[in-house]
């Protein structure tokens, strides 16, 4: 293996030894002994990729980070309706949580101190503003019930994923994120809504709810 590959598949490995060790301990509980024993890693390689623990915890960060807008993006560019998106968007991120353990841990590291003054730190705010606007076109679209508040309802829905992704992921046995993620779009979009667009959306098939 080429040395420039051989380096990327140790940073790599790092990375993701990292994930799973903050993920089974906290930050603060793991030790760095405990990432170079999992990644089988030398101190020397890890310093040469990373300064500090810290450091390698802001780079879980970062990468989270840079991963959801492209996510949101792609959705935004799809020819679907704006309720539809909202569904699909979210849906996506939720099983992507669910099965990423590098952006899981990336985003659960966004809260707490290390990720504070991170630009990657205000995903939550650039969540709920993009299910705003699509809630907001959906209204105008014609396809929420009479009285729905798009502004409300994006509120509900960002703190309800806030909450999948934490029962999910900590809750064992029971659904994991995913389920959990469509469970809450089964009982949101029933009351938010219109009985035609329940009926008529085929969309719904391709995403994983119940």
């Amino acid at each position: 293996m080429p040395q420039q590959r051989r380096a990327q598949a140790t940073r790599r490995a790092i990375v993701v030894a990292a994930a799973e060790e903050f993920e089974d301990a906290g930050y603060d509980g793991t030790p760095l002994s405990a990432i170079l024993r999992r990644s089988g890693a030398t101190k020397g390689a890890f310093y040469f990729h990373f300064s500090s623990k810290e450091a390698l915890a802001v780079t879980l960060v970062r990468l989270q980070g840079r991963h959801w807008p492209r996510l949101r993006q792609r959705w935004l560019r799809r020819r679907l309706d704006p309720l539809s998106i909202a569904v699909g968007m979210a849906d996506e991120a939720s099983r992507l949580l669910e099965n990423d353990v590098v952006i899981r841990a990336g985003t659960r590291l966004a809260r707490h101190r290390i990720g504070r003054n991170l630009a990657a730190h205000r995903a939550a705010a650039e969540w709920e503003q993009v299910l705003t606007e699509l809630l907001q076109r959906s209204a105008e679209h014609g396809l929420l019930r009479a009285g729905v508040n798009p502004v409300e309802v994006a509120r509900v829905i960002h703190a309800a994923m806030v909450g999948v992704r934490v029962v999910g992921a900590d809750v064992s046995p029971g659904p994991g994120v995913g389920a959990r993620a469509a469970e809450v779009w089964q009982v949101i979009l029933q009351g938010i809504a219109t009985a035609e667009w329940l009926r008529s959306n085929r969309f719904l098939r391709t995403v994983h709810l119940p």
